[in-house]
Parts: structure tokens; sequence; C-alpha cells
């Protein structure tokens, strides 16, 4: 007799006893995966613009749902419960993978070194995989024994989703038919996701291929508030996120780039801009001359760091609050472990409680250990392998248990990574390992690896937890998220070196920019074995075909720090500003590109190089730590705020907006439920329900896969962007003009006042619950 009261009333939706059920079949594992890529790729958007994703799982399992309802209409087999369910197992793997990637990976090319195609997808592949395999061991401790105390809401709410949309047949053989709804409310769930993203896409193609309207626009304040501004990107991707994340975690944000924006930047610039040298950290610049936006502004030259600090802090504080559950969760997950293998020995376990053998489960994570240490491209080392090991079971537990407590919005995964690369950069500076070449890389694939492996570690916990209400075989769950997870890998690394290439700009180098007998050494070059690595200026405009040397300057003292292309007498001959945290934003020929600030990866460039190299204005750092524990004092979630304070204000606008928005949709939810004398939590579950959840999440994946798709073919599209750009300059008011930035405004208020006007009006009758950042 079990001691857990509610698992001893649980009774799945499909019983274990029904076992001819169609579960682990091609097709839906072949549409889980393609949704997943299509998911991952926009969540990898997300993350190099503001630093957050958005869970795929219910948008997942609506598209699932009508994709085959509507196929069933047209003579083909409806799918089962069970199907739809490794739709969405399958599916969800691209976000969590895109999330640990984006967080990392551009931390590369701030470090001065490449992104190179095997480094991003090795680590994609083995964090993911290496997450997913922690993870079976701990499911029974985490999904079942603790069922009742682990709600996992996202996974419980994404199973009514599913039973909601459940066919005849799987209505038939289910203990709980009664509850079922009609197909209408799915049928409409599915209908609104695709009207949001086509809506999404078709607004992002207009405005950036054709120049339908200015994609930024904003108010720069004159005397007596010099320096400050206000702007806002049309942006339909981040006016869903902020609906969907909610007013408080939206206001929290803006307000952190409103302190940036109305008060530090205007601070520096009435202190400072009367000094006759330059401060430190610039090098060149006087405060008086740097412009609001771009390279050596103010916000590029100092916010940034008191940004990265606020962003540390208030991850390493999230992590601490989270110490008590973290301590529970390991213990649980060692005694789990160790009962492991004496439950799978029973003879007939049921079928709903089958997990993927334990063999299979630890030779598959020591076959990726020795990939781990062997492969050249990642530069790791034993020491390096035992860390990622140790810390990825220790916060894949961590992410496991905290998801079911708190959900995945409060989950530290940034925190986690966070220490992860602070206790593994104080391991190598007491050893000494302190080279850039190798040991920065060692570090950051090592928190790559485990930030990857955490994410995916409790995104499969929400994805188990939908399986066991609705009676899902664990191993045929397991078996989906592995595929998903490997295909969907194999993917965001072309998208994310394609996204760095199609917005880097190589700019001549000015031949006083380096002393006339300046010479870049032989040893510093970067190198492919034992010769200097060469490559090509990959700009057609520039009409230059040589072959280059690579070079990164961290010594200002020599020139502009940056990466730049070497000729054959060591001179360097071009800087390249990458397209991820790069500054430059647009090209000779007056081509404008989309730059991305990849905020978290920022952060864990500057712990690398701050421990190992102690090259940090750690002033200004301190300044943003400080920031951060103000706030914490005040009772205000710091992390958000931080995130605010270091993104462009333009970016944290739109979230407020969408925040905004969810506001007042839920205002005329709360309104409609007066005298149901409903608890608190009851009226959150029936603002949940609103279909503005969906149609934000259109607007995300239309949005943002618009925004790679132009961003990828940039290339191609050039003379006509240019076209469209130089029509636009002279005939759209739109696009330029005196009234150009107020009226560039009114299409994204159109895509705001349809979110509302859908949010409201309650179309589905099941309880798609809303989905959360990381």
């Amino acid at each position: 007799m079990t001691k857990n009261p509610f698992l001893a009333n649980f009774r799945p939706y499909i019983a274990d006893t029904v076992k001819n059920m169609r579960e682990l079949t091609p097709v839906p594992l072949l549409v889980g995966t393609l949704l997943g890529v299509i998911f991952g790729i926009s969540s990898l958007y997300l993350v190099l613009k503001v630093g957050l994703t958005v869970s795929a799982s219910i948008p997942v399992a609506v598209i699932s749902i009508t994709l085959f309802r509507l196929l069933s209409r047209l003579g083909l087999r409806d799918i089962t419960i069970l199907e739809h369910n490794i739709v969405q197992t399958a599916g969800s793997a691209g976000e969590s993978i895109a999330f640990g990637v984006g967080v990392t990976m551009p931390a590369i090319l701030i470090l001065g070194f490449d992104l190179e195609i095997w480094r991003v997808t090795l680590v994609a592949v083995l964090g993911g995989l290496l997450g997913i395999l922690m993870m079976i061991p701990l499911r029974r401790a985490m999904i079942r024994e603790q069922h009742g105390f682990l709600k996992y809401p996202e996974g419980t709410a994404c199973a009514e989703v599913l039973k909601a949309g459940a066919n005849q047949e799987s209505r038939r053989a289910s203990i709980e038919a009664e509850t079922a709804v009609t197909d209408s409310s799915i049928s409409s769930g599915g209908k609104t996701i695709g009207a949001g993203f086509g809506l999404g896409f078709l607004f992002v193609t207009l405005m950036q291929v054709f120049k339908g309207w200015k994609e930024v626009p904003g108010k720069e304040f004159g005397p007596p508030f010099q320096g400050g501004s206000i702007s806002l990107e049309n942006n339909p991707a981040l006016l869903g996120v902020g609906y969907i994340i909610g007013p408080r975690i939206a206001g929290v944000m803006f307000a952190g780039g409103a302190l940036a924006y109305l008060v530090l930047i205007p601070m520096i610039a009435y202190f400072g801009g009367g000094l006759g040298q330059p401060l430190t950290p610039a090098t060149a610049k006087l405060i008086s001359d740097m412009a609001l936006e771009g390279k050596d502004s103010i916000q590029s030259t100092y916010i940034l760091y008191i940004g990265a600090g606020a962003v540390a802090a208030g991850g390493i504080i999230s992590l601490f609050r989270s110490f008590p559950m973290i301590f529970g969760g390991i213990r649980s997950g060692i005694r789990d472990f160790r009962s492991g293998d004496k439950v799978a020995v029973k003879e007939a376990l049921p079928r709903t409680d089958q997990d993927i053998s334990m063999k299979w489960v630890i030779g598959g994570i020591l076959a990726l250990t020795v990939i781990l240490a062997l492969v050249p491209a990642l530069k790791m080392n034993i020491m390096g392998a035992v860390f990622v090991i140790l810390f990825g079971f220790l916060f894949v537990t961590v992410s496991s248990r905290l998801t079911g407590e708190i959900g995945s919005s409060s989950n530290p995964i940034s925190g986690m990574t966070v220490a992860t690369l602070l206790l593994t950069c104080l391991a190598f500076l007491l050893l000494g390992w302190t080279q850039p070449d190798p040991y920065f890389v060692t570090a950051l694939s090592i928190g790559g690896i485990v930030c990857i492996a955490s994410s995916n570690g409790g995104t499969t916990s929400q994805d188990l937890k939908t399986g066991f209400h609705v009676g899902s075989t664990p191993w045929k769950q397991q078996v989906a998220i592995l595929v998903g997870a490997l295909v969907s890998a194999l993917a965001l690394g072309p998208v994310l070196i394609g996204l760095n290439e199609a917005s880097t700009v190589y700019v001549p180098v000015a031949p006083a920019a380096f002393a006339t007998e300046f010479r870049v050494p032989d040893s510093q070059l970067l190198r492919l074995g034992d010769e200097p690595k060469r490559e090509g200026v990959k700009d057609e405009r520039l009409n230059d075909e040589a072959s280059y040397f690579v070079w990164h300057n961290t010594d200002v003292a020599r020139g502009e720090a940056g990466r730049y292309l070497v000729d054959e007498a060591g001179k360097p001959a071009y800087l390249v500003d990458p397209g991820i945290n790069g500054t430059i934003t647009e090209r000779a020929d007056g081509t404008s590109i989309t730059k991305y600030y990849a905020p978290k990866a920022t952060l864990m460039s500057y712990i690398i190089k701050g421990i190992l190299s102690q090259e940090l204005p750690w002033n200004l750092v301190l300044l943003g730590v400080m920031i951060a524990i103000v706030l914490e004092l005040a009772g205000i979630p710091s992390l958000a705020f931080a995130v605010g304070l270091y993104l462009p204000i333009a970016v944290s606008a739109p979230i407020f907006v969408g925040g905004l928005v969810r506001w007042l949709v839920d205002k005329e939810v709360v309104k409609g439920l007066r005298g149901r004398n409903l608890k608190e939590e009851e009226i959150i579950a029936e603002t949940d329900k609103s279909p503005g959840v969906l149609l934000a999440s259109g607007y995300i994946a239309g949005g943002a896969l618009a925004g790679i798709m132009v961003a990828l073919a940039a290339e191609f599209l050039s003379g006509t962007v240019l076209t469209f750009t130089n029509w636009s300059e002279a005939n759209n008011p739109f696009f330029a003009g005196a009234n150009a930035d107020w009226l560039a405004l009114l299409p994204f208020g159109l895509l705001a006042v349809l979110l509302y006007l859908t949010g409201r009006s309650l179309l589905l009758a099941g309880k798609p619950a809303t989905e959360v950042p990381r």
C-alpha cells in the first residue's frame, strides 16, 4: 500500500490495462520532431534577442490535435491521445535545447573564438541527450512517487489539452470519457495559433523586406534631459512573449530598461559630458561624443557591464533561494537511482511504469562521456568531463524538482549555469589553467552542456508528467524525446552560425587605427592544428577574394578590441563585427541589418574572462550587483529587472505592451467571474484559458521564423531590400519623415488590439495554461 494518498486515488486517462492502443508510431514521431525543429528555431531567435524562451508543449499539442483532426476529415486515420502525446513530447525538445545553446554558445564569439559548427552541434547534442538520460532514473521518484506534491503545472495543463482533444477511440478506452469536450474548442485553438503565425510572419516580412514601416520608432530627448530616450521594436514575437509572461514580469523588465535609458544614461551624459578624456572602460571616445546607440555608445560602453553584474547577482540569488528544494531533489534522485535496479527486476511492471532499461541509460551516459572527453572541438580534458557528469546530474535533479514545484518560469537555469561556470573557472584558476586557448573554450563547453542538460531535464519532466496523466508508456515517451532532441540539436547549430554570419559586418581598418610599425605576432593568430587559420571576406559587396589570417585583439592599448582579418604582412585589414553581440547595424552600402544581443551569453563570457583573465571593469559590474541586491530587499524580482537593464529599451518595450494587453484581458475575465466565489488559484486558472495565449504563441513562432528567414536570406535579398529602402525613404511616411516614429506604431497597435479582442473572447472550452519563459 502506497503512503502517498494522491497516488492511491490516481487513475490515468488510459489505464495501464489497455495494451494495444497505438502510441509510438512513425507519423506522429515525424510530425512532433518537425514541430520541435520549428519551435526550436523560433526559441533560438528569442533567446538571442531577449534571453528567454517560451515553452512549446501546449502549442505543439494544439497543433497536433488540429492537424490530425483535419486529416481525418480528408479520409485519413485520426490518431490516439497517446500518439498526440508522442507529438508534443518530441516537439518540446527543441525549445529547451535552443535555450541552452543561445545562453552559452555565442559567448565563444565574445571570448575571441569562432562559432565552429562541430563545436556548437556537439554541445547541443551532448547536453540534450545527457539531460534526458539523467532524468530517466529519476522518473519514479519525481513524477510518480511525488504525485500531488510536485505539481508540474505545464505538464499537467498539457495533459488537460490532450484529454480535451481525445478522439473517439481514446474516449471509449478511457475511464474519464465523460470529461471530454467537443472537437470545436480544439479546432478553434488550432485556427487561433495558425492565424497568429500568419499575422506574425506577414508583419515581419512587410516591415523588414518591403520596408512598410519603421522597425524601431523612438524619441530622443534634448536639453534639459540630454541622453534620455524611449523606443519600441515593432516585433510581434516580443508582443507575444509579453502577453504570455504576464504584466508583472513584463513590467519589471521594462522598469529595468527605464532605469537604464531614463536614469543612468542621462546621468552619465550629465556628469561625464564635461570630461576632457575618455572615462574607463572607454579608451578613445569622450562621453560627450558618444552616440545614443551603437558602437562606443554609453549603453554599450557602461550600461552593459552594469546590467551583466545585475543579471549575475539575480541568477545567483534565485539559486540560493532554491537551496532547500535543491537538497531535497538531490536526496530523492540518489535514493531513486539506487533503487532503480531493484524496481526494474520486478516481473510484469505495469505498462505505465516501464522505462528504458537502466543498462541502456548508463551505457548511453558513459558513451557520451567518452565522446565528450575525446572530441577535439570541445577542447575538453578528463577533469572537464568529470565536471560535466557531476554538475549535470546535480542540476538535472534540481531542475526537475524545481520545475515540479514552481514551474518553468522561476526555474533558475541561468543561475545553475552561472554556478557551474564559477566553480569550474575557480578550479581552473587554482590549477593555473588560465590561458585563453584552450581553457576559455573548455569552461564554456562545460557550462553549455550542463545548461542544456538541466534545461532539457526540466522539459523532460514536464513531458513525463503529461504522459503520467494520460496513461502513456514511459519508455516510448523517452525514445520520442531522445529522437526529437537529437534532430533539433543537429538543426540549431547551423541556424545559430547562419544568423551570426548573415549579420556580420566587415569594416576596413583605417591606416591610423594601429601604429605604422605594428605587426600581429604569428603566435597570436588563430590556428587550425599547427597552421594559422585562413578566412575570406564573406561579403560580396566588398569585392575582395583574398585570403586572410584571423586575429583577436584583446589589448586595447594596441587598438580597438575585436576580431580582425590580417594580411600577409601582418597588418590588420578588416575588423569583423559579428552578428551576435556586434554593434554596427549598417553596412557600407546603407543596408540595415539585425543584431542579436544574447544578454545571458555575454554574462557567461564575462564570468570566464573575469575570473581567468581578470579583465573586467569590476566597479561597473559591482554597481549592477548592488542594484540587484537593493531590488531584492524591496521585494522585486531582480533577475527580470536585470535583463531589462541589460537589453536596449526598444526590446523590453514591446514585451511591456504585451503584458499590458494581458492585464486588460485578465481584468475582463475576472469581472465575468464575479459571484462565483472562486479561490485565487481558480481565478488564475480561468484567466489562463484565454485564447490570447494561443494567438500570442502564433505571433512568436511566425514573427521569429520570418525574422530568421529574412536574416539568413540577406545575401540574396540585399539588392531588393535596398531598392525598397530607397523608395520608402522618398515616398513612405510610415518609414521615413517627420511623422514616421508615431505612424510606425499603428501596425503594431493593430496587432495589440487584435490580441486583446482574441484574449477576451474565451473561445476555448479546454484549459490551456499559460506557457512561461525560462
